[in-house]
């Protein structure tokens, strides 16, 4: 089939259609901790707009603009693009937040450079075989309770508030009007892990965004997360079509969350998480999963027959995914920005800093100083023990609060000051730290997803 014969990837049935319009299982990545940068992937503190806005008071709008511009340039490029597709991956899924496509202060007018990165992306991976899913990942008002919505808080205000939906509305209409002609864009994600306690507003919201899309672009598949953080798929009704709902897919025992752990759990998850698109006929797709390493190695063995498991569990069931994630500073990566480069020796005791206080939570146990935590963890047990809040509960709640917005707020801060009195050849080298050739690759991690 020529260039020019090439078709948008499309649903037929259970299966998805390549390019060619030959069946394909999707297999990748997410690059992740990019467009959309989360705490423990680049190492700050925080969230991303609170960590972007201390540093730009300590470098000035211009060094602010020389650093965030080539580091967003540097940590994702050609060879990245060839690297995934010699490993023999053909999808990546990227994370976005709203704010490289609009502001707050000017809400519904789309940023005339608001694709320049994305575009690089698509077309670089493109030139390898590898097609993209657009993932909006940050939504205005936070679409669910944790740091990587870009929240602050932990209130997910977008279910609460019309004049942020309205916004998302416009925001895909924008992304559909640009890439409806792009074979290369596999389809849209139109929304990381949504949290809508009140289970009211998901699945009308997801309805009017839809018929948004379709009516701008009836070409590309749509990929719709499940409620709660892609674990709820009883808000849909029929399908979709051209549709993909996906499931997020991660197990306790490789984030260090549960000491017990058996393939048949993980797959009796999966097959939960999974239902829907089961019963409705629709491809199976997990958007995230994936182990957190430590370094130990008889913890890393153990985490990696959890990985070994559950791509095992995907190939018997023919469902596609996405790794989390591409590229860190070397907790859960395929690749990662070398120990001794300028980036990672820059961060390095404030890492140590957080992982003391457990400020972040993806890899975190959740206690940090426990003469702190411990106390105030029983004090709730003993004041509301019948206090169990949306989405994960007591505990998540407490530590949310304590440790990944009072313990860490404050390290915005810090992490801030790590850039003052750093020239511009400095701001240039820290960024270049993300480039692939400086870069090292988890090398047992790489074989079983090119197994995958």
């Amino acid at each position: 089939m020529s260039e020019n014969a090439l078709t948008h990837v499309r649903t037929r049935g259970t299966s998805v259609l390549d390019v060619h319009g030959q069946p394909v299982r999707l297999r990748g990545v997410c690059v992740g901790g990019w467009l959309n940068m989360e705490n423990f992937v680049t190492g700050y503190g925080a969230n991303e707009w609170m960590m972007r806005a201390e540093v730009r008071k300590v470098l000035g709008d211009e060094r602010y603009e020389l650093f965030f511009e080539r580091l967003l340039t540097s940590f994702f490029g050609e060879a990245d693009a060839a690297f995934l597709a010699e490993t023999g991956l053909n999808c990546v899924r990227v994370p976005v937040n709203y704010r490289h496509f609009e502001d707050d202060a000017r809400p519904f007018v789309i940023k005339q450079d608001a694709f320049r990165h994305l575009d690089r992306l698509v077309d670089a991976c493109a030139a390898h075989g590898i097609t993209t899913v657009v993932d909006l990942h940050a939504l205005p008002g936070s679409q669910n309770q944790h740091w990587h919505s870009d929240n602050a808080t932990h209130r997910a205000l977008f279910w609460e508030h019309p004049h942020f939906q309205d916004r998302v509305v416009g925001i895909w209409e924008a992304i559909a009007e640009h890439y409806k002609d792009n074979v290369w864009v596999a389809g849209y994600n139109l929304m990381n892990e949504p949290a809508d306690e009140s289970r009211a507003v998901v699945g009308p919201f997801y309805k009017r965004l839809v018929a948004a899309i379709r009516a701008i672009d009836d070409k590309h598949v749509i990929f719709l997360d499940g409620n709660t953080y892609s674990t709820e798929f009883d808000i849909f009704d029929e399908p979709f079509e051209n549709t993909i709902y996906t499931c997020h897919d991660y197990v306790p025992k490789g984030l260090g969350r549960s000491n017990d752990y058996s393939k048949a759990a993980a797959e009796e998850k999966f097959l939960q998480r999974s239902e829907y698109s089961r019963r409705t006929g629709t491809p199976i797709y997990v958007g995230e999963f994936g182990p957190i390493y430590t370094g130990d190695p008889a913890v890393d063995d153990e985490r990696y027959q959890i990985l070994h498991d559950q791509l095992e569990i995907y190939r018997d069931h023919d469902a596609g995914w996405a790794s989390w994630m591409y590229k860190d500073i070397g907790r859960q990566g395929l690749t990662a920005a070398a120990p001794d480069s300028p980036y990672r020796r820059l961060v390095s005791d404030f890492v140590a800093k957080k992982d003391r206080l457990g400020s972040d939570q993806w890899g975190s146990d959740g206690w940090g100083p426990r003469e702190v935590t411990q106390p105030v963890q029983d004090l709730m047990d003993r004041e509301f023990p019948d206090f169990d809040p949306y989405p994960w509960g007591r505990f998540d709640w407490v530590r949310t609060l304590l440790n990944n917005i009072t313990f860490a707020q404050p390290l915005a801060l810090d992490y801030a000051r790590l850039f003052r009195g750093l020239d511009d050849s400095e701001l240039v080298a820290l960024a270049d730290s993300f480039a692939f050739d400086d870069c090292v690759v988890r090398e047992r991690l790489r074989a079983e997803l090119a197994k995958g």
